[in-house]
């Protein structure tokens, strides 16, 4: 599908090794403490751990420039992460659970972060990035499919989670120049990058609105789930999620059809079917229909916010901190609407349906401010705007002349015979005729001319006269 050297192999690993261990510990953590609490309570929980994970996502650019980059920082993050899972694990109140929670999503938000600067440094102006991005989060999902299908809940599923979070922190660090930070290369990567400009910050401003209108969104059937699987009444660790990794898959090959120019179309095509599906739902369509609907939805959604802001990163004048903001704003608003959405789920089939068409309106505007209902150019056709705005600034032949004139230092008598010798193939004494002159003078003005424009010939002055 696509080629890949060490340096993009790496950043997928990292991002692939992110997925899992995010999705798998917020599974994990959700499992943990809904033992302890209601299952409404679960969905605040987890909108708490959520929310600290933002936190990490938005600290990890000072917190790296502070600690200089260094691949230390990367192992710190890791092992506080690790002790937190494991407190999780063994924790027998609901309040050390939380507290634990948010600590180890705080650290894995950090280290999310670096996972996405690292692809977006390594994917920068590839055809491929979409394709790249959906491959990561499609592995991610499998490997979290795997390790609930064949782990056994409780200690052995945190040690996996463990050996996913150390192993991320060596693939994200593994991302670092040889002999320099992290800190480092996003500083150097921000001066040789010209920012963008308004127009690309008024573009980042509407694209996290939409990431934001789209997540709340996907976050009422998303808290539908964690609900029903808190309940017991679906179990969303099996099946479903082959659903997440096909559709991330699906996602990358089509976005990234004609480089992208059609991403914004195919994303908005699934908004609707979103949309449709969440008032086919509540109407009483089978559970099954709209948990696969979701499934698949979502999985185009995490390859469209995630390559959205990988595209957009190298462009902004704090790139480290804006690879990662797709999933940063998904995961705000996960933890600011959970409740409202909650409420919304109860309130009955005309309160969502009203949001929902409300949400849609809004996600229809978020679309046009961010530019994604225009196509953007080719390469071929990229090629052929420079070419015209190269050919129209190419000077003319009569300034490409006066140029060599004035370069050769002709006097104005020099001219006129370079001219009048360049101009046809007469003889000298045809030219010295029409000039007025004699032959000899002719003769000797041709003779300052060869040596002035470094030419020996009636011929190769005349080429070099008229540039061929």
């Amino acid at each position: 599908m696509f080629s890949v050297d060490k340096q993009s192999l790496q950043s997928l690993s990292a991002l692939a090794l992110f997925t899992f261990a995010f999705l798998g510990s917020e599974f994990f953590f959700d499992s943990r403490i809904g033992l302890l609490i209601s299952a409404e309570g679960v969905v605040g929980a987890q909108a708490m751990i959520l929310g600290a994970s933002v936190v990490g996502f938005l600290a990890y650019a000072p917190i790296s420039k502070l600690a200089g980059g260094r691949r230390a920082l990367r192992a710190v993050e890791a092992v506080g992460a690790i002790a937190a899972l494991v407190t999780i694990a063994v924790a027998e109140s609901a309040l050390a659970m939380q507290i634990a929670g948010c600590i180890a999503f705080f650290l894995l938000g950090s280290l999310g972060a670096e996972a996405h600067w690292s692809m977006a440094r390594a994917f920068e102006g590839s055809p491929s990035l979409a394709k790249g991005a959906g491959a990561a989060y499609a592995a991610g999902i499998l490997l979290q499919f795997l390790s609930n299908q064949f782990v056994p809940a409780g200690m052995a599923d945190a040690a996996v989670l463990c050996v996913g979070v150390a192993a991320l922190a060596v693939f994200a660090a593994a991302g670092e120049h040889d002999g320099e930070s992290a800190g480092q290369a996003a500083a150097d990567s921000s001066q040789q990058t010209a920012p963008g400009g308004a127009k690309t910050a008024i573009r980042a401003v509407w694209l996290l609105a939409l990431v934001v209108l789209l997540a709340c969104m996907f976050s009422t059937l998303d808290n539908v789930v964690t609900l029903a699987n808190a309940q017991g009444s679906i179990s969303v660790e099996t099946w479903p999620r082959l659903f997440l990794a096909a559709s991330g898959l699906a996602a990358g090959v089509l976005f990234d059809i004609r480089e992208r120019r059609y991403m914004g179309f195919i994303m908005f095509a699934v908004t609707v079917l979103s949309t449709i599906s969440i008032l086919a739902v509540e109407a009483g369509a089978s559970p099954v229909i709209g948990l696969i609907v979701f499934y698949v939805s979502s999985g185009f959604f995490v390859t469209f916010f995630t390559t959205t802001f990988l595209q957009l990163a190298p462009r902004m004048r704090t790139p480290q901190l804006w690879a990662g903001m797709g999933r940063a704003a998904n995961n705000l608003c996960a933890f600011t609407v959970s409740g409202v959405s909650m409420m919304l789920t109860q309130s009955g089939i005309a309160a969502v349906m009203i949001a929902s068409l409300i949400l849609f309106v809004l996600v229809s505007v978020a679309f046009i401010g961010a530019g994604l209902f225009r196509l953007p150019s080719t390469v071929g056709e990229r090629e052929a705007i420079q070419a015209g705005l190269a050919a129209a600034a190419a000077p003319t032949p009569e300034e490409m002349q006066a140029e060599f004139i004035s370069r050769s230092g002709l006097t104005p008598r020099e001219e006129e015979v370079l001219r009048a010798v360049t101009a046809d193939e007469r003889p000298l004494k045809q030219v010295a005729d029409d000039l007025g002159i004699s032959l000899r003078m002719v003769q000797r003005h041709l003779t300052s001319i060869y040596s002035k424009t470094d030419t020996q010939t009636r011929a190769g002055l005349t080429r070099a006269f008229f540039g061929k």
